[in-house]
């Protein structure tokens, strides 16, 4: 049998033995042959009918460019298979038409140029691309709808009027170091049920997705990156049901059986949602990093499914993960940091589950379960929040299991509406309250820890049921463990220390069934019994109340209730129990040690002899300051302008004194005073000295005759607002009894308007201060504080509160130069000295500083002069032999 030997073609056009045109070339080919075309433009119809090889006849760098004859054709079309194309430019006519078409056999193309048109295989045909270039086409750039096989390798598709690159029919496609950029659609398409694998691809502005999967599609994307897209930077939608996999993890994780794979892929800045799966699609990202998207990080609609392993979703516009419909989401080992939204979005009917992943930094609250969704959470760390750190509610069930969270703004646990929990081994560190309990579903604590709330460490809303057993509570504000109105919850084996307020505190009417709890070291009462309150206390220790101010009762029982104590032991207190009057309670086996005035009966099933009424607190919370008696309003006044910074509020206060002084005069000549409203609205940052001014506008009030001391009373909500009904009123009269004289200036004033529900009486506040600011409109001038915005919505929120605050003087932030002043400031009065070069670092320092909302200003300038304060220390201890001046200069070596 002979072989074939193959012949060389050259075209050229001119010169002896060369066709004149490629296509007389490829009527003389056979099977095997190969073109080699000289430099020049063709203008021809190319048909590929038989296996040649076209090549630029000098080499891939030599100018080849083959236009289109007819503009309703190809310029190349493909028939035949074992066809090759390398280093030539194809320019079709009509963008929107196929330049290059395979619509059977298989086509390489090596290095080629195609502009003007897609390329585009069809049928059974194959098609390989390497270190090619498509640009100028529409509707597609490279279109494989094929159920041959597809292989894009170091290939650019850019600049077309539509998707960049289509697999579609059944192809199975490999694309390797591919990049696709300025699409006005999607980047990669793959759908009905073409296998895709993509390595080191780049896509980058496309005007819709990234990458778009459909049908059965199934995808698996290894070191990818998706940027700058107009929408999604994965948008996944399925079709068909895809068969049970167990645990929300996708039917197949190679793409063999449908589904996306996306292993160490980068999903950067996209228009929409980082990864979007709906229908019955699945997505698997496994060490990928999603981040500074305009929608959620992960979404999973429908019926779909989305996991999630080792992976980073930062910064996001909308929430990091979300799941919604019939969805199954899960992520471990995952990061969840700085979203705009929630962390964790888990709504309708989704099943949800988190292990060993963080969720920081979110603008709502981190973790947020609603509907019917089920959300599981395992060995996750959850916190830095303005809002809850985990929320369930509606009909949500939620599952927690060694769980922390901290520092959120409002509860680190919220359970309200009907929603269900189950709660292991959770760990809650700082914020607002703990864990709130305000569902009417089933709630069980167990295990729990407490730690450093502002309000109370557990609370159990308005008519609820929740199961609280070995739970630890320590260093909270108002209150240990709160159980609202109407609440009948069970209570066991659990510790309560170190409370600022009371430690168990009872709601009116609530009746807990409550055994073995300790409760330590209080600052208020062990054992607050709300009115007409029930429930029994089995062999509980109740020690150590009052620890931080004035003596309280370990154990104080209000009016009407009735709440029976068994085996119960009350210890170190200046008084074990005070009843109001009209209470019952009974004490069964009780006992008292180390109480300075027992009232505790002895013997079994003891009432208390004539309970009698009575008010049980003492003190006020808020914090006096005295004025000297002998100040000068000169002195004052020079004392105002020696304030860094505040030229504004200078100018305001001065003008204020100037038309009170002109009020006195008119008074001591017996003229009637014009209308006046003294109480004034401070807004701005921290650290800008509204405190220092409102305590020098008491000091020259007095000193100008309009008041009788000039103190200053500090107070805050927690000084204002009672824990229990019937207390908030007493509450604000004492702090504005102690204010009488003087000035009583409420920081953060809004606060007493932020909260609602049942449980909280900061409108009773409020009203109390507007009556006794009426009744004693001479005696008290009040100044409210905060942050401009919140402060305008406080005033607003009252018509009284309007008509009496109308006057606000607005704190700016400090700039560079005032700061560097309070610094200087402080070195002077603690004898340092700042070096010029030190100063002009400070001042650098300053400006780079961002004046973001909370910016500590002058407490920034201070807490920075101790910071330099500590490092010249360290420094100077290492010198063999320090002199005077090293122990007082501070050097640019000492900023931090």
């Amino acid at each position: 049998m002979t072989a074939t030997t193959a012949t060389l073609h050259r075209v050229a056009p001119k010169g002896r033995g060369a066709h004149r045109s490629i296509t007389a070339a490829l009527r003389a080919a056979a099977d095997g042959d190969e073109i080699r075309i000289a430099a020049g433009e063709y203008v021809e119809v190319l048909v590929l009918d038989r296996a040649v090889c076209l090549l630029p006849e000098d080499g891939p760098d030599q100018a080849v460019r083959v236009l289109a004859a007819d503009p309703g054709r190809p310029v190349l079309e493909v028939t035949a298979p074992g066809a090759r194309v390398g280093g030539i430019a194809l320019v079709g006519q009509d963008p929107g038409l196929p330049a290059v078409l395979v619509a059977g056999g298989g086509l390489e193309l090596d290095g080629c140029e195609v502009s003007g048109g897609r390329v585009e295989a069809g049928g059974d045909a194959s098609l390989t691309m390497r270190g090619c270039r498509v640009f100028g086409a529409a509707l597609a750039g490279v279109h494989a709808n094929t159920t041959g096989p597809t292989a894009l390798t170091d290939t650019l598709v850019e600049d077309v009027d539509g998707t960049g690159v289509v697999l579609g029919s059944a192809t199975t496609a490999e694309a390797t170091g591919l990049t696709v950029r300025h699409v006005t659609g999607s980047g990669v398409r793959v759908r009905g049920r073409a296998r895709a694998v993509l390595r080191d691809c780049r896509i980058t502005a496309p005007g819709r997705s990234g990458l778009l999967v459909e049908d059965d599609a199934a995808v698996t994307a290894l070191e990818c990156r998706l940027e700058e897209t107009g929408a999604e930077g994965v948008r996944v939608l399925g079709s068909s049901p895809r068969p049970e996999a167990g645990e929300g993890r996708p039917a197949a994780t190679d793409g063999a059986d449908g589904g996306v794979v996306l292993a160490d892929c980068q999903v950067l800045r996209t228009g929409s949602d980082g990864v979007a799966v709906s229908g019955s699609g699945d997505v698997l990202l496994l060490n990928c990093r999603l981040r500074d998207g305009a929608g959620a990080g992960v979404s999973a609609e429908d019926d779909s499914t989305a996991v999630l392993a080792d992976c980073q979703v930062d910064r996001p516009r909308g929430s990091c993960l979300v799941a919604r419909g019939n969805a199954r989401l899960s992520a471990q080992d995952t990061s969840m940091h700085g979203s705009r939204a929630n962390g964790l979005l888990a709504g309708d009917r989704s099943l949800v589950r988190l292990a060993s992943s963080d969720v920081t930094d979110c603008g709502f609250s981190a973790v947020h379960a609603c509907d019917d969704s089920r959300l599981s959470l395992t060995s996750c760390r959850i916190g830095s929040t303005p809002e809850h750190g985990v929320r369930a509610t509606d009909r949500a069930e939620l599952t927690v299991e060694g769980v922390r969270i901290s520092d959120c703004g409002l509860s680190g646990l919220q359970i309200d509406a009907a929603a269900g929990a189950r709660v292991r081994g959770l760990s809650v560190v700082r914020g607002r309250t703990g864990i709130s309990a305000e569902s009417t579903g089933t709630v069980v604590l167990e295990e729990c820890d407490v730690t450093g709330a502002e309000r109370a460490g557990i609370a159990c809303g308005t008519g609820t049921s929740a199961v609280v057993r070995d739970c630890r509570i320590s260093g909270t504000g108002t209150a240990g463990l709160v159980i609202g109105e109407r609440a009948t919850p069970s209570i066991e084996d659990c510790t309560v220390r170190d409370t600022a307020g009371s430690g168990l505190v009872l709601g009116p009417a609530a009746e807990p069934r409550v055994r073995s709890v300790t409760v330590a070291r209080t600052g208020k009462n062990s054992l607050f019994v709300g009115e007409k309150a029930r429930g029994t206390f089995e062999d509980c220790v109740f020690s150590g109340s009052g620890t931080d101010g004035p003596a309280f009762p370990a154990v104080h029982v209000s009016a009407g209730s009735a709440p029976v104590l068994r085996g119960c032991l009350v210890r170190d207190a200046e008084e074990d129990v005070a009843a109001e009057k009209g209470a019952r309670p009974v004490f069964d086996d009780c006992v008292s040690r180390n109480v300075t005035n027992p009232a505790l009966p002895t013997g079994a099933k003891a009432a208390l002899p004539n309970a009698a009424g009575g008010d049980t607190a003492a003190g006020t919370g808020a914090r006096e300051t005295e004025a000297p008696s002998e100040d000068t309003l000169e002195d004052l006044l020079a004392e105002l302008d020696g304030l860094a910074g505040l030229e504004r509020v200078k100018h305001d206060v001065s003008s204020l004194v100037k038309l009170m002084r002109t009020v006195r005069r008119r008074e001591e000549m017996g003229l009637a005073a014009p209308p006046l409203s003294r109480h004034l609205v401070f807004t701005g940052n921290p650290g800008t000295g509204k405190t220092t001014v409102a305590r020098l506008y008491g000091r020259i009030l007095a000193a100008v005759g309009l008041l009788e001391r000039g103190h200053l009373v500090e107070a805050d909500r927690s000084a204002l607002v009672g824990e229990y009904v019937g207390h908030t009123g007493p509450k604000t009269a004492r702090v504005f009894q102690q204010a009488r004289g003087g000035v009583l200036f409420i920081d953060e004033a809004y606060s007493l308007t932020q909260y609602a529900g049942s449980n909280d009486f900061g409108q009773e506040a409020i009203a109390t201060l507007l009556k006794l600011m009426e009744d004693h409109r001479d005696d008290v001038v009040v100044i409210v504080a905060g942050y401009p915005r919140e402060m305008e919505v406080f005033v607003r929120s009252n018509p009284g509160l309007a008509s009496r605050f109308n006057r606000t003087l607005l704190f700016e932030d400090y700039g560079s130069a005032e700061l560097v002043s309070i610094v200087e400031l402080q070195a002077a009065q603690h004898q340092y000295e700042l070096t010029p070069a030190a100063a002009e670092a400070l001042a650098a320092h300053f400006d780079a500083l961002p004046r973001e909302r909370g910016f500590g200003n002058g407490r920034a300038a201070r807490q920075l002069f101790q910071a330099m304060t500590e490092r010249q220390a360290y420094r100077v201890a290492e010198l063999p032999e320090a002199s005077e001046s090293d122990l007082m200069t501070l050097t640019p070596g000492d900023l931090p």
